[in-house]
């Protein structure tokens, strides 16, 4: 048996449910984890509620990254031991699998090494965030020394996770937030420069100012929404847009800015980490630059906060808050006093 994190019909954080189901040993080609922490991602949120990509099937199970210890192989698994720590990545549908549990089985196409080093609760704040930045800034632009990218949602993890690639490959991260109070923490994260504007002519005025009148090279955006226009009008001439979510909701439309875009010979594009994911060589590449910038230092998970597995209600309802700056981290282990949330 293992005890898991299931919801039954659609809605907010409450529709949560621990329950206890049983777990079969892991079949062809999957790996059985015991689970010692989860990283919540946007994109769980968006599945609980009804508005992700693909549909749950009730009961549903949930959940995309983890770290945890190999306890059993599948037939046809190679290159795994029982008691090797891990990191399960999002290569697989929440229809199939869900690491919201304390032990769950997973594909072996969706686990990696832990990183040396790093703590279970880092481990898992790390590969959904950074795979996700990576590809947007260094995958499909390929960002580089002295570019300047605006980063929207800085706060995120992944906000977080594209701040410190920027930095390490020598480019400009600038920072938009609705939050003033974000601002000293987003400069001690390593944003260049970091902006609340009141509309849509002061983000653009502030941008400009800060390259010089030349504009961005990047916009690295999970908002969608009316705001597209303003941020394309950020960009350099042959400068790159890309939307990687839709926090301005379903009810928002997107524009396309088209005398921005021909006029400026702009790129616009939607991007999900899933196509450098499902790519051999791509995903390869990132994992490559990812465990090198932790080697280096310059990459380094933020976790905002941690719960306890039994509090994945508070956990959700503080991951759609909007407070926290970073990772929120489910940990099935006991926390100490003074971390319990």
């Amino acid at each position: 048996m293992s005890r898991v994190v299931r919801f039954h019909a659609y809605g907010g954080p409450e529709v949560l449910r621990i329950e206890d189901e049983p777990l079969p040993a892991p079949g062809p080609g999957e790996i059985q984890v015991s689970i010692e922490a989860i990283g919540l991602n946007r994109a769980e949120a968006a599945f609980r509620a009804g508005q992700y990509l693909e549909s749950a099937d009730f009961p549903s199970r949930i959940g995309y990254e983890a770290s945890g210890i190999v306890e059993a192989l599948g037939p046809g698994v190679a290159g795994f031991l029982p008691g090797d720590a891990v990191c399960v990545i999002p290569a697989f549908s929440m229809t199939r699998y869900g690491v919201y549990a304390e032990r769950a089985n997973v594909p072996a196409s969706a686990v990696l090494r832990s990183p040396e080093g790093l703590s279970a609760d880092s481990a898992a704040a790390l590969w959904m965030a950074y795979l996700t930045a990576y590809g947007a800034l260094i995958d499909i632009p390929r960002l580089g020394q002295g570019d300047s990218v605006v980063i929207t949602a800085p706060s995120s993890s992944v906000g977080l996770a594209a701040i410190q690639i920027a930095n390490l490959v020598g480019a400009h991260p600038i920072a938009i937030t609705r939050s003033p109070e974000k601002h000293k923490a987003l400069l001690a994260a390593g944003a260049r420069h970091v902006f609340s504007p009141a509309d849509d002519a002061a983000l653009i005025a502030a941008v400009m100012t800060v390259t010089d009148g030349k504009g961005a090279n990047l916009v690295f955006d999970p908002v969608a929404g009316p705001g597209v226009q303003a941020l394309a009008g950020t960009l350099a001439t042959q400068g790159n847009l890309v939307i990687y979510g839709n926090l301005s909701g379903a009810g928002e439309a997107t524009p396309f800015p088209f005398r921005l875009a021909v006029g400026k010979g702009l790129s616009l594009r939607g991007y999900l980490v899933f196509e450098v994911i499902a790519d051999a060589d791509r995903r390869q590449q990132a994992e490559s630059f990812i465990r090198e910038g932790l080697r280096l230092g310059a990459l380094r998970p933020t976790i905002a906060r941690r719960f306890a597995f039994d509090d994945i209600v508070a956990a959700h309802r503080y991951l759609e808050s909007n407070q926290q700056l970073g990772k929120v981290v489910v940990t099935t282990t006991p926390l100490a006093n003074e971390q319990q949330e």
